[in-house]
């Protein structure tokens, strides 16, 4: 029965969190801060797949995430609202509430799919190299996106608050809030099953020794294609959750410095440890909405001493200067992160007995 503490801790916590919500005892702010924290954990956790579990190094994680924000609201919108682009709904707005984690799930595939493009060059080449190659294919399904007026191009794409007003019609409970809760979850279990399965350990092999790897009978090309379609997959359901969330998306949202956050995340909480990337989600979303407040007013305070003319906010630039400069400073002060390649029970041996996921 000790096995069944942390999925039961889980359930619990999942059961307080919409229970609160519904009853409106934790405001729309603080809703949203929880669901960016899921889908931060989502990307992190499934960014270290790549970088951390198989120590290959790609940049261009914000374009898979863009792949599947755009196919499942896409798909939402055709399906379930009356759209002056794609006509009447094709189906009842009732049915939203049992087919939103299916249409989620294709935007998840399709961006598995855009994974393949990183796949397949990663057979060749690697570290620098991959890197370059991950870059340019954020850039690439960027600007396939922009140019494409059908889904409003450079404009960004809105709709997707229809559908979850077609939810709450059906059963008013804060759906979106559950949705990023169990695929959340979900996602953490499934990447720890994952690296502690054959292909799991066949992706580790390869970050030790490629070579080696495959004279032991490691097929790499297979665990490679595996590894990126996993991780690229999950990236698309993260975007599907943050499009519903913000209702509104735009190609610009999934540029570089997306990519750059979650290699930040990824760095702070430690390469292979999928604790740690849980933690610095976590640590990395706070960090972010704490600077929501403390850059305007530092915008007041320079405004105030004349040292910025008016008109001029720092405070929409400085996300640009602070993410990045953490990333140097990791690089610098704490390459291994804030777990390094251990786990929590690694550290806290007694929560094996909490939890087993063979």
């Amino acid at each position: 029965m000790q096995k069944l503490t942390v999925p039961t801790l889980l359930l619990a916590m999942t059961g307080v969190v919409v229970f609160m919500s519904h009853q409106e005892y934790i405001d729309l702010y603080i809703q949203s801060v929880i669901m960016f924290m899921g889908v931060n954990i989502i990307l992190s956790s499934s960014f270290n797949i790549v970088n951390g579990y198989m120590g290959e190094f790609a940049c261009g994680h914000a374009g898979f995430m863009a792949v599947g924000a755009y196919v499942t609201s896409i798909l939402n919108v055709m399906l379930f609202t009356d759209d002056k682009v794609f006509g009447n709904a094709l189906l009842s707005p009732e049915l939203a509430v049992f087919l939103f984690p299916v249409t989620l799930l294709v935007g998840g595939v399709a961006a598995a799919l855009a994974g393949v493009l990183v796949a397949i060059p990663s057979f060749k080449t690697r570290d620098d190299y991959l890197a370059i190659i991950t870059i340019a294919a954020n850039y690439i399904i960027i600007s396939t996106i922009i140019n494409m007026d059908s889904i409003g191009g450079a404009r960004g794409f809105m709709g997707m608050k229809k559908v979850l007003f077609a939810m709450d019609d059906s059963l008013s409970v804060p759906w979106i809030l559950i949705w990023v809760m169990v695929f959340t979850i979900g996602t953490v279990f499934i990447i720890r099953r994952f690296v502690s399965s054959t292909y799991g350990k066949g992706i580790i092999a390869i970050k030790q020794d490629e070579v080696a790897a495959e004279i032991m009978s490691v097929n790499t090309n297979r665990m490679k294609l595996v590894a990126f379609m996993l991780s690229s997959g999950l990236a698309g359901i993260a975007g599907g959750l943050f499009a519903h969330i913000l209702g509104y998306i735009n190609p610009n949202s999934f540029g570089i410095l997306k990519s750059t956050e979650c290699l930040v995340m990824v760095y702070l909480g430690g390469m292979g440890s999928l604790s740690g990337s849980v933690l610095s989600a976590i640590i990395f979303t706070l960090l972010l909405e704490s600077l929501r407040f403390v850059l305007p007013w530092m915008d007041t305070v320079l405004h105030y001493a004349h040292l910025l003319p008016d008109g001029y906010e720092l405070s929409q630039v400085w996300k640009w200067v602070i993410i990045p400069l953490i990333l140097i400073l990791l690089m610098q002060f704490r390459p291994e992160g804030i777990m390094g390649n251990r786990e929590l029970s690694d550290i806290f041996p007694g929560l094996k007995r909490f939890y087993s996921f063979k």
